[in-house]
């Protein structure tokens, strides 16, 4: 009954998606004499924690209970209170924990509290399926900066647009909706100034009571037209363009910034904006994860720079054809098989006639 009731708490902690950033994903259900007695997850970042929220819908006293939880219960003041004071408060006994937190606040002192006030401690209950809930999170809480996820769909033949540079639509309405729902759960869409030049893509979520995402735009040479949707919906739409450092168009910098857009400048890098820092100055901003659905061109940078954590490919059912058609990533590209950007296959699923492979960074 163990992988019952975790399962049950993974399910509460899915519907946090998009709401809980920059803060984790997590269900908890608590079980009395065989009988589900309470259940929660974090509904809202600031909101109560999921042992919390379960607390609150209780349906009767919860002395000698045992929990489930999808991570590590918190043991230091945030937003909220220690979790695990509750857990001691309510007298619950035993507590099984998917997930391990590596939050340096809580990273095994969650586990050693409850101990210590004689609670019984179970570890690793489904730990791939609780940490799967939560990859963005543990590398934003270790590396402060954002988990980039290199999204592209293409044909059997690579090709991401035809040799005119039209691309709509590769896949069909199943995979778009995914797509939707990677957008309300990230905290970040990035893309290139070529993008929005070819597409002018208004780069929000179409989810029935989504969250837009943050709107990044890699902007090196500030080529973005003022009458392009992302510069007329920046007051609406939260919306940073990031470019190199300069004194040029001072003039255009201040007419972006009074239309609503924030504007983050770096040093360049190969005469492009320097990805790691902007990383790092988007982490300082709350920015945990980060939808990559730039051009080649852009996606290239990103390998480059080392900053993708994930990629995920949608691959259709149809042939483009041409030597000349467009690439996921462009570039001239590595010498050797050996220069490789490597990935490891994490899973693959299907959209109606369309698959999606999803991969993850390899780290030595």
């Amino acid at each position: 009954m163990q992988e019952t009731y975790m399962r049950r708490a993974i399910e509460l902690a899915k519907k946090g998606i998009g709401a809980v950033n920059p803060n984790p994903l997590v269900g908890a259900v608590i079980v009395k004499d065989g009988r589900i007695i309470g259940e929660g997850y974090h509904r809202k970042y600031g909101e109560l924690h999921a042992e919390r929220d379960a607390f609150a819908h209780l349906t009767e006293d919860a002395a000698g209970a045992e929990m489930y939880v999808t991570l590590e219960p918190c043991c230091h003041y945030g937003k909220q209170p220690p979790c695990v004071n509750a857990i001691i408060e309510h007298k619950i006994s035993r507590v099984y924990v998917g997930s391990d937190d590596p939050n340096a606040l809580v990273s095994g002192k969650g586990y050693q509290i409850l101990r210590d006030a004689g609670i019984e401690v179970i570890t690793h209950v489904l730990k791939e399926e609780c940490d799967s809930l939560n990859p963005v999170f543990f590398h934003y809480i270790v590396n402060k900066t954002p988990y980039v996820v290199m999204k592209y769909a293409m044909t059997m033949d690579g090709k991401i647009a035809t040799y005119s540079g039209k691309s709509k639509w590769i896949t069909g309405e199943e995979a778009r909706a995914h797509v939707m729902e990677q957008r309300n759960a990230l905290t970040g869409i990035m893309v290139g100034s070529e993008t929005v030049i070819k597409d002018d893509p208004s780069l929000t979520c179409r989810i029935e009571g989504g969250r837009n995402p943050v709107r990044i735009i890699c902007d090196s040479r500030l080529r973005i037209s003022m009458d392009s949707q992302i510069v007329r919906t920046a007051s609406e739409v939260p919306t940073i363009l990031a470019t190199i450092q300069s004194e040029d168009q001072a003039d255009k910098k201040q007419k972006l910034i009074g239309a609503g857009v924030e504007i983050i400048e770096t040093e360049s890098v190969d005469g492009h904006v320097d990805l790691q820092e902007l990383m790092k100055q988007l982490g300082v901003r709350n920015i945990d994860g980060i939808l990559l659905e730039g051009g080649g061109t852009l996606n290239e940078s990103a390998l480059k720079a080392g900053i993708v954590k994930e990629v995920d490919v949608y691959i259709a059912p149809k042939i483009f054809g041409g030597s000349a058609g467009y690439t996921p990533v462009a570039g001239v590209g590595v010498e050797s098989p050996a220069e490789a950007y490597p990935f490891a296959l994490g899973s693959i699923q299907r959209f109606g006639a369309d698959i999606m492979l999803q991969y993850f960074q390899i780290t030595a």
